[in-house]
This record gives structure tokens, sequence and C-alpha cells, in this order.
């Protein structure tokens, strides 16, 4: 077993933990996150208005990837294979 793979079957049940955390929290973990960046734009007075949007944005994204939102019944959401001819 090469590094990479002992490190993965190390971080596993942490990644499973993190991802059940996301799950059963998210919505707090996102309230937190506007709440945070509505008071570093407020601090800021505006100034970096966008980059606190795009940042926040990026954050809520992972929050939904850690939680796995973004998977169907059919597994994560990705590029549909071509159809069988």
């Amino acid at each position: 077993m090469g590094l990479l793979d002992t490190l993965k079957a190390k971080l596993a049940p942490a990644k499973d933990k993190v991802s059940h955390f996301a799950q059963e929290h998210g919505g707090k973990v996102e309230h937190g996150l506007e709440k945070a960046a509505r008071k570093v734009d407020e601090k800021t007075k505006g100034k970096y208005s966008d980059k606190i949007e795009s940042g926040t944005g990026k954050a809520k994204h992972a929050i939904d990837r850690l939680a796995h939102k973004d998977e169907g019944p059919a597994g994560p959401a990705g590029p549909t294979p071509p159809p069988a001819a």
C-alpha cells in the first residue's frame, strides 16, 4: 500500500465525521457565514463587498459538497454519460 492509500485510509473516518456534521448543521454553519460576512462588510464599509460575497459563496458551496447535497439518488452530480446507441 502506498503512502497516499495509507493517508486516505486513516483520514476516511474524519471525512465521514465532517460530512455528517455538515449534513446535521449545514444551515447553522451557513447562517454563521452570512452573519460574519455582514459584520466584516460593515467594518470595512463595503470596500471589499465583492470579495466577501465571493468567499462566502465558495464557503457555502464547500459546505454543500461536504454534506453531499449535490448527490441525487443515482450518486454524485457530474457530467451525464452519452446515451447508448
